[in-house]
């Protein structure tokens, strides 16, 4: 990730009702939920929540899909890991002991499920 996807990315997030649609988003999983859903549970109208969506998503955050009639909404949890590696990446000038919890939650993405390509006993990769 470079500094103006990670700009992007964090300014996304710089909103109140954005951060909560991510949070939201992020909760709930690769499922992911109804665009209706999340208009409902966030509290906003469903054209101002359409912006929000749209910012999020072009910042790398989540993703969308369409399942029948509707859109499900999820976190985009690679570009979550890009994002979160990108502020860590020169963590404690050479000592990444100090910063392994960190790192562990990086990898996990906050969710605490490993990437989908890790196998019991191998390091994750952001």
């Amino acid at each position: 990730m470079n500094e103006i996807a990670a700009i992007e990315g964090l300014g996304a997030l710089a909103q109140s009702t954005r951060l909560a649609v991510f949070r939201l988003l992020v909760q709930a999983g690769p499922d992911g939920v109804p665009a209706g859903t999340v208009a409902e549970r966030v509290g906003v109208p469903s054209t101002t929540l359409s912006t929000h969506l749209g910012i999020l998503s072009r910042a790398g955050l989540i993703r969308s899909r369409r399942e029948g009639r509707s859109i499900l909404y999820s976190a985009d949890l690679d570009g979550v890991r890009a994002l979160l590696s990108f502020l860590v990446q020169d963590c404690c000038s050479g000592r990444p002991e100090i910063c392994a919890p960190l790192m562990d939650i990086i990898e996990q993405a906050g969710c605490g499920c490993a990437p989908a390509e890790q196998t019991q006993g191998e390091p994750a990769t952001p």
